[in-house]
C-alpha cells in the first residue's frame, strides 16, 4: 500500500514538474522577442507573387498552412505543414488567391491567425517629380467671421447668429450650388436688395444642413453680407510618388491634404495637377521644418486631375506619361512585409525640375493591419541633401521611396524636432487608395484574432 502511495506520489510530482516546466517555457516564451514579432504582425497581409514571406518561427510555436486550395506554400517543403522549431519559415506564392497562417503554441494552442493574400505582380513609373496642386472644394468653405457694421452703426453677425461656424462648406444659397467667393456674395447681395433671407445647405461631418440668415446693408462696402469669410480653393507645391504606365493613375503627397485656417479636409471637386519647379529652399532646422520655395509652370497646361484626396495623398489620372531620367522604365512595388530595416533611397526635386537620388535609412517598420499613416521611420544620410535643405522639409511629401530596386513607400512627415528624420506611409495604402489593388475587408481575421486574444489575456 506504501509502495503504491509513493508510486503516485512520484508520478504526480513528475507531471506536476512536466507541467511548471511547460508554463515557464510559456511564460519565458510571452517575454521574449520573438512573442512580440509573430504577436505584432497583422492579421491580414499582402505578399506579391514573386515574393517570399520570412517568419521567424521558434520553438514553442508551430505553423500551419491552410490546405484548402492554398495559395502559398513552405518553401522547400513538399507539404503545406510544417512544424519549425528554431528556424524561419519562408512562405512561398504558388498562385494568386488567399490562404490562412496558422500560429499555435505546441501545435495545439491558438496564437495568431494571419490571412495572406497573393497578388499579382505591379509595377509603376516612381515620381519624384515637383507638382503644382490646385483643389477647388465642393462648395465654399467657411474659414472665418466678421461682423458687419450696419448703416445704424451697430454691428452685426447673421452668419453666427444663424449657427454657422468655420470649417462649414456651403454647398448652395437659396437653391443655387455655389463654386466661388464672388458668387456667394453676389447671392447674399441680391437677397439682401430684395428684402428676402437666405437659405444656406451646408456640409457637415455629421451630414447636411439647412439655415436661415438676413443679410444686412454693410455700411463700409455698402453692400448686403451675413459676416462670412470664404474660400473656394487650395493650392501648393507637392512631389508625385507614382502612375500606372498604362491606365496613368497616379498617386502623390502621402498625406490629405487640409484648409490651413480649419484644418478640415477638402473634398476635391475640380482638382488639378501641373508641373513645378523649385528656386529656392528654407533650410530645415530643429523646430523649424524647411519648405520648398515652388513656382507652378504653364498652369493652364495640366498634368492631370485629382479625383480623390485622402488621408494617404491625392490621386487621379495623368494626360500624358512623364519622363523620369532616373528610372525610364517601370519597376516593382514590394508588400509592407517586404521592407526591411536599412538603407534605402528617396527621389525628390531640390533644384529645377531635375529629379535627383537622396540615401535615406529605414530605421522603423509599424506593421499595420488597417490603413494607417506613420508606417515608417526614415532619416536622410545623404550628406548632400542635409546641406542643401537640413533634411526633410515641406514640398517633398510624396517624395517615392525605394528599397532594392522596389517602390516601398512614399514620403509623407517631417519631425521637428529633426528635421533629418521623418515618416512614411507604405505603398500598399496608397495602391488600395488608387484603386490599383482592392481594398479588403477584415473581419474573419478579427474574430480569429480576438478568440487567441481572449484565451490569454481574460
Amino acid at each position: 500500500m506504501e509502495e503504491n502511495m509513493l508510486r503516485f506520489y512520484r508520478l504526480l510530482n513528475k507531471r506536476l514538474f512536466m507541467a511548471m516546466l511547460i508554463i515557464s517555457a510559456i511564460f519565458a516564451f510571452c517575454f521574449s522577442p520573438q512573442f512580440r514579432n509573430i504577436y505584432g504582425l497583422p492579421m491580414h497581409i499582402r505578399v506579391i507573387e514573386g515574393e517570399t514571406a520570412l517568419f521567424e518561427v521558434n520553438f514553442p510555436l508551430t505553423v500551419s498552412v491552410n490546405h484548402d486550395n492554398a495559395s502559398i506554400r513552405v518553401q522547400n517543403h513538399d507539404l503545406l505543414s510544417i512544424t519549425a522549431l528554431s528556424r524561419p519559415v519562408s512562405l512561398e506564392p504558388v498562385k494568386l488567391g488567399q490562404s490562412t497562417v496558422e500560429f499555435k503554441l505546441f501545435g495545439v494552442i491558438p496564437f495568431r491567425t494571419v490571412q495572406v493574400d497573393v497578388l499579382p505582380p505591379i509595377k509603376l513609373i516612381p515620381g519624384g517629380h515637383s507638382i503644382g496642386v490646385v483643389l477647388r472644394s465642393q462648395g465654399v468653405i467657411v474659414v472665418g467671421n466678421s461682423p458687419v457694421l450696419t448703416m445704424q452703426g451697430q454691428y452685426a453677425t447673421p452668419a453666427k447668429d444663424a449657427g454657422i461656424i468655420v470649417g462649414d462648406v456651403i454647398i448652395s444659397i437659396n437653391g443655387t450650388p455655389v463654386q466661388s467667393e464672388t458668387q456667394v456674395a453676389e447671392i447674399i447681395d441680391d437677397s439682401g436688395k430684395n428684402h428676402r433671407n437666405v437659405d444656406i445647405l451646408l456640409k457637415r461631418p455629421d451630414g447636411q444642413q439647412h439655415v436661415t440668415a438676413t443679410p444686412v446693408l454693410c455700411s463700409e462696402t455698402k453692400r448686403y453680407r451675413i459676416g462670412l469669410f470664404v474660400r473656394d480653393s487650395a493650392a501648393g507645391v507637392g512631389t508625385l510618388s507614382f502612375y500606372e504606365p498604362e491606365s496613368k493613375i497616379y498617386g502623390a503627397l502621402g498625406h490629405i491634404i487640409t484648409d490651413s485656417d480649419t484644418n478640415q479636409p477638402i473634398d476635391c471637386e475640380q482638382g488639378k495637377i501641373v508641373l513645378a519647379t523649385v528656386s529656392g529652399i528654407q533650410h530645415g532646422k530643429r523646430g523649424h521644418p524647411g519648405e520648398k520655395i515652388g513656382v507652378f509652370i504653364e498652369e493652364d497646361h495640366l498634368l492631370g486631375n485629382i479625383t480623390k484626396n485622402s488621408q494617404f495623398g491625392i490621386y487621379g489620372h495623368l494626360n500624358a506619361a512623364l519622363p523620369n531620367d532616373k528610372y525610364a522604365q517601370a519597376i516593382p512595388v514590394a508588400s509592407m512585409s517586404q521592407v526591411q530595416i536599412g538603407p534605402a533611397e528617396m527621389l525628390t526635386v531640390v533644384d529645377g525640375q531635375t529629379i535627383d537620388q537622396f540615401a535615406i535609412e529605414i530605421q522603423k517598420i509599424n506593421l499595420q493591419e488597417a490603413p494607417e499613416s506613420k508606417g515608417l521611420v526614415i532619416k536622410v544620410t545623404d550628406p548632400r541633401l542635409i546641406e542643401k535643405t537640413g533634411g526633410i522639409v515641406q514640398g517633398m511629401s510624396g517624395s517615392p521611396i525605394i528599397q532594392n530596386g522596389k517602390i516601398v513607400g512614399a514620403v509623407t512627415h517631417v519631425f521637428v524636432h529633426d528635421p533629418t528624420s521623418g515618416y512614411g506611409c507604405f505603398v500598399d495604402w496608397m495602391l488600395m487608395e488608387s484603386g490599383i489593388i482592392p481594398k479588403k475587408e477584415r473581419h474573419s481575421a478579427r474574430k480569429l484574432f480576438t478568440f487567441s486574444r481572449q484565451f490569454f489575456f481574460d
